[in-house]
């Protein structure tokens, strides 16, 4: 480590001595060296896209409107009145997409490398709830341009959530603010998209960052039975350094996707008109989307859609508790077993995303 490093160090211990254990973890933290190394770097790209998140989705905030008469041309005026309005919102909008679809892989990932197994339990935990999170960010900011696309795709997402047993109707009432998606509805997901989300999502990011400082990365169990040992790398600046150059690759590839495929307005939305043909809600629902499409209207004694929907949250509290299911992984074993649920969860969503291209979106 070079002078200038320890300069800055002492000048921080200097006036904040007590940061001295904080500074010597960041500092003494190291990485391993491995063929899987790679998907080392998945996590701080997530973080890096949520950051982008915050920038464009504060600047956008400036303009935007929150209600059924103001929302559309506000967005509108954003796009071709405000200097370079149209490059922070389709920033804000590719960043959402690319954050979800990195989390997704962070997630796989993990779950393939067994990075869950004790003592690191809360980290996926903590893993799972921020992609939960990161699907709400994508559920509610949908509808906030108040365009035709978003206020259908709207309307049937929160009449799935009204198959959900027991509470369903609830669950209508609170998402819609009402019986309808209305002008409600959208303030509503507003006051959610950037309070109430923004807020766990910053108490689950800083716990889950936490015990990743404090554990370290997990070493896949295949690494760790080697005999010649895991070689290790200085978190700073060696591996920093390598992550900032991901970084500057995703916002070269942010950029270009921003100016070369503008994220496109549409047309205001209209509540006495009929939903137009090919309404789909986007593409990290469209599994979901697609295999309530597939199920029977009765199954059994109870409704397909009920069924569905609650295969669907049970599945979602299963994958919550991977790490205290999966003993075997726990104990430094192979779990084949999970490791094949795995793919064929995998398999399940991209068999469905890619069935949903082809299958017509309305009947």
């Amino acid at each position: 480590m070079g002078r200038g490093s320890h300069r800055w160090i002492s000048w921080l211990e200097e006036r904040y001595g007590k940061a001295g254990p904080i500074v010597d973890l960041f500092i003494k933290k190291s990485v391993p060296i491995h063929k899987h190394s790679l998907w080392y770097y998945l996590g701080g790209m997530t973080l890096f896209f949520f950051g982008i998140q915050v920038v464009t989705g504060c600047l956008l905030l400036l303009y935007y409107r929150p209600s059924a008469e103001e929302a559309f041309e506000s967005v509108r005026y954003i796009m071709t009145e405000v200097p370079y309005g149209w490059l922070i919102r389709s920033l804000h909008a590719w960043s959402a997409n690319l954050m979800i679809a990195f989390l997704m892989i962070h997630m796989f990932s993990t779950f393939f490398l067994k990075a869950y197994r004790k003592p690191r339990e809360l980290t996926w935990v903590s893993g799972a709830l921020l992609l939960f999170l990161a699907l709400g960010f994508g559920f509610t900011g949908y509808l906030l341009p108040w365009n035709e696309l978003a206020y259908f795709a709207t309307k049937v997402g929160t009449e799935i959530a009204g198959a959900v047993p027991v509470i369903g109707r609830f669950l209508v009432r609170f998402l819609r603010g009402g019986e309808e998606v209305t002008g409600a509805t959208l303030t509503r997901l507003f006051g959610f998209h950037v309070t109430v989300l923004p807020a766990l999502m910053v108490l689950v990011l800083g716990f889950h960052l936490a015990v990743v400082q404090l554990q370290g990365m997990s070493i896949p169990p295949s690494v760790e039975r080697d005999p010649r040992g895991v070689r290790e790398m200085p978190f700073f600046p060696n591996f920093l350094l390598r992550d900032m150059v991901g970084w500057l690759t995703a916002f070269g590839l942010l950029v270009a996707l921003a100016a070369i495929r503008p994220w496109e307005l549409g047309t205001k939305a209209d509540p006495l008109v009929p939903a137009p043909p090919g309404i789909r809600p986007e593409w990290y629902f469209l599994f979901m989307f697609q295999a309530l499409k597939l199920v029977p209207a009765r199954i059994l004694f109870w409704e397909g859609e009920a069924v569905a929907v609650s295969v669907f949250g049970l599945a979602a509290l299963l994958w919550l508790l991977v790490p205290f299911l999966d003993r075997r992984s726990s104990e430094g074993q192979p779990s084949p077993i999970f490791t094949a649920v795995g793919i064929l969860v995998v398999a399940f969503m991209l068999s469905m995303t890619v069935l949903s291209l082809f299958w017509p979106a309305t009947e």
